[in-house]
């Protein structure tokens, strides 16, 4: 379990600072991404996006074992 929410919580790292780029892909835009401002500096918390893409890693890396 913990090397589960581990692994989520370094995707969520490396999804939010390659989220510049993954915009122009359309990714980030899911129902489960949230985009907040707080005291001037707007948070976004992508979730749907870690998750799909997480789940596309874990497919790739069981197909390609």
């Amino acid at each position: 379990m913990i090397r589960w929410l581990l692994t989520i919580f370094i995707a969520l790292i490396v999804f939010s600072a390659a989220l510049p780029w993954l915009e122009k892909l359309g990714v980030g835009r899911l129902p489960g991404d949230f985009k907040f401002t707080l005291f001037g500096k707007t948070i976004f918390l992508p979730f749907a996006s870690t998750v799909l893409l997480s789940t596309l890693v874990f497919v790739g890396a069981r197909l390609l074992k």
